[in-house]
């Protein structure tokens, strides 16, 4: 087995805590990867409040989206060697066989993907931990080439913020001559909008706060929509051809749908509950509603190229790991623009242990 170090807690009134965990040893297909950078996601904070849910007591070990080095590699493996820069995001393993898999949306596979954390390996059954991390073991096939002309810490949250914004503008083709309208200007929603300007699109950045027109636009946004006011509703109405939804809290999607043009689609990234829908709000207009979730491994490495031949990042605030918990702490209370990323620099160093 491989022996590293990880924050990890067992139950929801736990903070996490530094523990040696163990590692697999490397299958043939397998990469070690050493971690350098880890982005924290809302995503390990709702996993670390509902441990309470969960059956059994095994440990829980965030971190789904993180960059590092390749420090070892299994005899089969032909896409890396010792020392590539690389990054994983939030799938590491998938059945590889079904329909879904052979059109390379892994991340909606029919026997369910292997999740980064707190999944199951599909070997073994063990249970998958996370990158909050010194090292992390992985198949060759869910390991991505990172772009070496950007900043390390700040690509880590595009292999899970990024991705996700970055499936629905190609699938509905945001380009020259459209207009993409971001609901909510978080993690998630910055990156919609520095990646839609990039591909060509007119942006428009929807918030419900006057105070982030200037960020918006900083970001590259064409037009800022104040979505209180009656005035600005009106004047947005029928004008947005992908309208990406990242707000995380609930809400309707009707005054959403009423901003979008014939034939349009909302994608709702954000929020994961229950909706109540009015059949009008699509039927005028003949729009859609639709949603996605993370992304495939071709979806991946394209997002991560085109990131890297438009110097797209995330904005980070860059924080050593031994502050994760102030990093959960002030992401539970939104207190940060635009993604904690936690600098494992300050791990005990990795060793190997038979």
């Amino acid at each position: 087995m491989r022996s590293t170090h990880g924050y990890g807690a067992r139950h929801p009134e736990q903070e996490l805590t530094l523990r040696t965990i163990e590692r697999r040893e490397l299958r043939p297909d397998d990469v070690a990867v050493r971690v350098t950078y880890c982005g924290v996601c809302y995503t390990d904070l709702s996993a670390l409040r509902s441990l309470s849910d969960r059956e059994g007591d095994d440990l829980l070990v965030p971190g789904h989206e993180f960059v590092g080095e390749v420090v070892a590699a299994g005899a089969e493996v032909t896409r890396f060697r010792v020392g590539d820069q690389v990054a994983v995001g939030n799938i590491v393993d998938s059945c590889g066989t079904c329909d879904l898999c052979r059109a390379g949306q892994e991340n909606f596979c029919a026997e369910f993907p292997t999740l980064t954390y707190g999944g199951r390996d599909r070997h073994d059954g063990t249970t998958t931990l996370g990158g909050y991390s010194g090292e992390y073991v992985v198949r060759e096939d869910f390991v991505y080439h990172r772009p070496a002309n950007l900043d390390a810490a700040s690509v880590a949250p595009l292999l899970c913020a990024g991705v996700t914004v970055w499936e629905p503008l190609r699938r509905w083709q945001a380009g020259p001559g459209t207009t993409v309208g971001v609901a909510g200007l978080g993690g998630l929603g910055h990156l919609a909008v520095r990646l839609a300007k990039a591909l060509g699109a007119r942006v428009v950045v929807l918030t419900r706060s006057p105070g982030k027109a200037d960020d918006a636009r900083a970001l590259g946004a064409d037009d800022v929509v104040v979505t209180t006011e009656e005035r600005e509703l009106a004047r947005a109405a029928g004008t947005v051809d992908l309208l990406i939804d990242t707000i995380s809290a609930p809400h309707e999607p009707g005054p959403l749908l009423r901003l979008v043009a014939l034939d349009g689609t909302l994608v709702s990234l954000g929020y994961l509950g229950p909706i109540s829908l009015e059949t009008m709000d699509l039927l005028i207009g003949r729009k859609s509603l639709a949603s996605a979730g993370s992304g495939g491994r071709p979806r991946t490495q394209e997002l991560l190229d085109f990131c890297g031949e438009h110097g797209i990042t995330a904005d980070v605030e860059v924080l050593p790991s031994a502050q994760v918990s102030t990093a959960l702490r002030r992401l539970a209370a939104n207190d940060v623009r635009y993604r904690f990323v936690l600098d494992l620099s300050d791990l005990p160093a990795v060793r190997a242990v038979v």
